[in-house]
């Protein structure tokens, strides 16, 4: 069986009522955030955020808090560079890392909806510059775009990419498929017939980027600007790789777990675009997250209509996976969500499906990851939201 049909998460959607709102201010319920003052806590729980920020080894983040289906706010904190100590602000671009995925599959789903290509097609109708090696794990069931957006395609590649120093050279998507020339990663393989068993797959991305690709036989940055970037307002994100030069005084800059530069280069480069490649700031992602929750309620969003969205949070096969977006169900109702790690990059998104609420957390720190479940805390306490996740503490 290839999707597992949540009924009771759409009849959630119906359901009128939303959790009450703050009479406060969004500067008020920010400051609470950023300076919680909790009586007798000596932990991670009372520190400023630039303390935070200091004990995590994290130099810069941004952040955006997502109300009642739209930002409240968005701001910058700490440095995007700890060796000139140059300041986030509000344009300052992040690396998304596998966030790039679900926003990748949001593109998909305008082609489906337009009649373009299914979820359900076989993958290789449209690939042309490569193809899914026929095996005894294809026979019966093809492998899809539903399977390769979800990760239960029974590509066995692994996790993610590391990418390349700027000026390294790089290989072409081919190349990456088949693991040859400069790739810095083994070739893609299937293991497991389609739908059998969940398994993260970049390398499956990839395969998406490059039936994309071949079908509109036009660059993939260009066609996601055109498809998602420009019709969302999400007009301070690329997905160019390498990113332009005269975007680089507005680029975080990668760090190490110990909060320094790492070497002579600033940040990787990804060839591998969808799977890696998006550079944005947190209230661009947010108009991302924000569009999926409109369109999801009804009657639609800017560019995805309600099917379409629900189609997105739908849970496929064994895996925790819709089409694009992790799906989770804590608390008050479901929530979609994706993490992202590229080389001194850490970032996360999360929205609540029925009530409109959400967070985006982008740094340029190794370990961002304990920044990112602190402030989750503390935006769902200052809202009175549900917890998201619990805080890792030390």
């Amino acid at each position: 069986m290839r999707t597992r049909p949540y009924t009771l998460l759409f009849a959630l959607l119906a359901v009128t009522g939303v959790p009450v709102a703050s009479a406060q201010s969004a500067d008020s319920l920010r400051a609470r955030i950023e300076s919680p003052r909790i009586a007798g806590d000596t932990g991670v729980a009372g520190l400023t955020l630039d303390e935070l920020l200091a004990r995590a080894n994290t130099p810069g983040i941004s952040v955006a808090v997502i109300h009642n289906f739209a930002v409240h706010w968005a701001r910058g904190y700490g440095v995007a560079d700890a060796a000139t100590g140059r300041r986030v602000d509000a344009r300052t671009r992040f690396q998304a890392a596998s966030i790039s995925k679900p926003v990748t599959a949001l593109a998909v789903m305008r082609l489906v909806q337009d009649g373009k290509v299914s979820l359900d097609d076989d993958i290789n109708a449209t690939l042309r510059s490569w193809r899914v090696p026929d095996s005894e794990f294809t026979r019966s069931q093809k492998v899809t775009w539903r399977s390769l957006l979800s990760h239960t395609s029974g590509a066995d590649d692994g996790l993610g990419f590391p990418g390349y120093d700027p000026g390294a050279p790089r290989p072409t998507l081919v190349q990456i498929l088949k693991g040859e020339g400069p790739t810095n990663v083994r070739a893609v393989t299937f293991a497991r017939a389609p739908y059998a068993r969940f398994k993260y797959s970049g390398g499956g991305s990839t395969i998406v980027q490059l039936a994309l690709t071949d079908l509109t036989q036009r660059d993939f940055a260009g066609w996601m600007r055109d498809m998602v970037l420009a019709p969302l307002g999400m007009n301070n994100s690329g997905f160019e790789q390498p990113a332009p030069d005269s975007l680089h005084a507005r680029l975080a800059h990668a760090h190490s777990a110990q909060g320094r530069r790492m070497g002579d280069v600033p940040w990787h480069v990804y060839p591998e675009q969808s799977a890696a490649g998006l550079w944005t700031t947190a209230e661009d992602l947010a108009r991302f997250v924000i569009e999926i929750q409109r369109a999801a309620r009804g009657p639609q969003g800017a560019v995805l209509t309600q099917a379409a969205a629900r189609e997105m949070l739908t849970p496929v096969g064994t895996g925790a996976f819709g089409v694009g977006p992790m799906l989770s169900y804590r608390g008050e109702g479901w929530y979609f969500h994706h993490s992202g790690g590229n080389w001194g990059f850490t970032a996360n998104v999360e929205g609540h499906v029925r009530h409109g609420y959400g967070l985006v957390v982008m740094t340029n720190g190794g370990v961002g990851g304990r920044v990112i479940a602190e402030l989750t805390e503390r935006v769902a306490r200052a809202y009175g939201w549900d917890r998201v996740v619990e805080p890792l503490r030390r």
